[in-house]
């Protein structure tokens, strides 16, 4: 948590989104694991985090809805918190169980550790247990070697991982390495407004049905639930 959090940010914009989802589906989708896709869900949960935090806690289990009648999804918790502390939980398929981790989990204040989550993330993809279809991270600062995590980010490239980065706000520092780490994974990055929770849910939605079923899913997804979604990817195809 560092004074790069106290700069004012700036809500996201409707073209912000539009961009990110179109990154979204023009992004190669990775072979999954026993018919699941498997989607690492990185948060930061340092102190600043904590409304966020409650958010993603309830709009979850909406991305496990939106795989399910997809052959499911395979999501695991990651996060960091206060001096040093990282983890991630085991894998979940179901929405209660997840549920129940993340509401154990109080945010502690710290400094961002987002090199031991893209380390993370290329220990399980290079695991015996199977390929990760994504590395999803929320977050809205960046307080480490850009280039250290350029170089973690350009091996899930190679690995086929793709991270996607929703940050809260617009931090300049964090949005710089943010989009870098887009690129390198064939990912992408967003910026979004952190006090809308329909905005949030709309892109874990959209990555977790992309991951889960590919561009076709994702376009049939914003048929199934209209609403933001619809308009989002009507927006996209009026664009070619």
């Amino acid at each position: 948590m560092a004074s790069s959090r106290k700069n004012v940010l700036q809500p996201s914009s409707q073209e912000d989104v539009n961009r990110f989802l179109q990154q979204v589906r023009s992004t190669a989708l990775p072979a999954k694991r026993d018919g699941r896709a498997r989607l690492i869900f990185g948060m930061d949960a340092t102190a600043s985090r904590e409304p966020l935090w409650d958010r993603a806690c309830h709009i979850q289990a909406q991305m496990f809805e939106a795989t399910a009648s997809m052959g499911g999804i395979e999501i695991q918790l990651a996060y960091y918190r206060g001096f040093g502390e990282f983890k991630a939980a085991p894998w979940a398929a179901e929405a209660d169980v997840l549920q129940k981790r993340m509401t154990s989990i109080r945010c502690a204040a710290g400094q961002t550790q987002i090199r031991r989550l893209l380390k993370h993330a290329l220990e399980q993809a290079r695991s015996k247990q199977g390929t990760v279809s994504a590395l999803v991270f929320v977050g809205d600062c960046m307080e480490e070697d850009p280039d250290s995590l350029a170089q973690l980010a350009g091996e899930l490239g190679i690995l086929s991982v793709p991270v996607f980065l929703f940050q809260d706000g617009a931090d300049p520092i964090a949005a710089k390495t943010f989009s870098t780490l887009a690129r390198l994974t064939r990912g992408a990055h967003c910026r979004f407004d952190g006090s809308s929770a329909a905005q949030l849910r709309d892109l874990l939605c959209a990555v977790a049905v992309y991951a889960a079923g590919g561009r076709k899913a994702l376009a049939d997804h914003g048929k199934q639930r209209g609403g933001e979604v619809l308009r989002l990817i009507a927006q996209l195809d009026s664009r070619g």
